[in-house]
């Protein structure tokens, strides 16, 4: 039974979304975030990364940055920019990029669902990335980036979103990037018992992405517990912010490979290696993989097609992942590559740059590029369920949830 709850959500003002809203902190670095910010003095990302309104001096990790973090949040409630709803509510968020939606459902999830491993993961996390957001949480007594959370599709919750969609919106705008934004706010007694009573009827739910930030959150929520040991489980600490979609309106896209160099072998050497593996075939111009065991390559200022033959095809949720294949086969036998986590010879490349971001870097710093075929929904669940783990940069999800539209106080008493 998967817990989750209404809750009763901080958000902006009518009319201030679109100033407020930005995207997730740790898709900027410090340089960038600093320059985002400028003129725009309502951004969330000032309060994300609150770094961004001390001088340049100060370290990232420094206790003034989340104080400036908490004063932020809090004025911006105090003077009106943002308002809480009155009772706990279930809300609505669409995002829809290049003609395709998707909708998830703004709620709380459980803290004991995830220790409890009915919220699944499909990776690791690292303490020292978790400890900044675990300070943010716990200084700025809120959580204000959700949890991008998934659900095998269930009809009941696919009527009811399509129903309360037919209502006015509590905001729809279009960022600068031309995702548009839409959110509703679900009140009605019937449609909450609805919805809460349909999650209950799940085994699990999947982290899609996220995963630092859920284990921040259960690291307050636990931390919380042990401050006060007459917890009942109903305090908000209890809980986490999560956006929570079906798996039929996900889209992962591809998350590509390019290397500095070719381990001390000429193209034609390497290629020689790679065909032990791949049927190999150029390519009269740039091209995406159109199917799983599929890669394409660009070297010397050519593509090509590579195929995996049979031989190495494999089954198990992991071993069988096209990234897991060309880790296994190409990039540590042949390249010397081992653990891509700290190796400096491979880079990562999200999908949504494009094939054309691939050939810069190879005409740039790089020596050769791997476009993958996208990790599917399935395949990630599959991997979640056998209680395994897939290699880094695995998935690529787009859109990205915006921070700011949705938040969850940890304060038990509304103001």
């Amino acid at each position: 039974m998967a817990d989750i709850r209404p809750f009763p959500a901080i958000r902006p003002a009518k009319g201030k979304e679109e100033m407020i809203a930005a995207l997730p902190y740790d898709v900027y670095s410090r340089a960038e975030a600093r320059e985002a910010v400028k003129d725009r003095p309502l951004s969330f990302l000032r309060i994300d990364r609150a770094e961004t309104q001390l001088p340049e001096d100060v370290d990232l990790y420094d206790g003034r940055v989340y104080e400036k973090a908490r004063e932020l949040l809090w004025s911006m409630v105090e003077q009106g920019d943002f308002i809480q709803d009155g009772a706990p509510c279930y809300y609505l968020y669409e995002l829809t990029m290049n003609g395709r939606s998707q909708t998830g459902i703004v709620a709380c999830a459980s803290v004991d669902d995830y220790l409890e491993n009915r919220i699944k993961k499909h990776e690791n996390t690292r303490r020292e990335k978790e400890e900044d957001r675990v300070r943010h949480v716990d200084v700025c007594d809120a959580q204000t980036g959700p949890i991008f959370l998934a659900y095998r599709r269930e009809e009941t919750l696919k009527r009811l979103t399509a129903q309360e969609k037919q209502k006015e919106p509590l905001f729809d705008f279009v960022s600068e990037d031309g995702i548009r934004h839409r959110g509703w706010k679900i009140s009605g007694s019937e449609e909450i018992a609805a919805i809460r009573s349909a999650f209950q009827r799940m085994d699990a739910l999947y982290i899609a992405d996220g995963h630092h930030r859920a284990a921040s959150a259960v690291r307050v929520g636990v931390k919380r517990r042990e401050e006060h040991p007459g917890y009942t489980g109903e305090e908000e600490f209890n809980y986490f912010l999560s956006v929570i979609f079906p798996d039929d309106e996900l889209m992962i896209m591809d998350y590509n490979r390019v290397v500095k160099d070719l381990n001390g072998l000429t193209p034609e050497q390497f290629l020689d290696r790679v065909r032990e593996v791949f049927e190999v075939r150029k390519l009269e111009k740039a091209a995406h993989p159109e199917k799983k065991g599929e890669v394409t390559l660009f070297l010397e200022d050519q593509w090509y097609l590579l195929t995996l033959k049979p031989a190495y095809e494999n089954t198990d949720p992991v071993e069988g992942l096209d990234v897991s294949v060309l880790q296994k086969q190409i990039l540590a036998p042949v390249l010397g590559i081992q653990d891509p986590k700290t190796d400096k010879r491979i880079d990562f490349v999200g999908g949504i740059r494009g094939l054309s971001e691939l050939e810069r870097r190879v005409h740039t710093d790089m020596k050769a590029a791997f476009a993958m075929y996208p990790t599917s929904i399935g395949e990630l669940f599959a991997v979640a369920d056998a209680g395994l783990l897939m290699p880094p940069k695995s998935t690529w999800f787009e859109p990205k949830l915006r921070s700011g539209l949705f938040i969850h106080s940890l304060k038990d008493a509304l103001f």
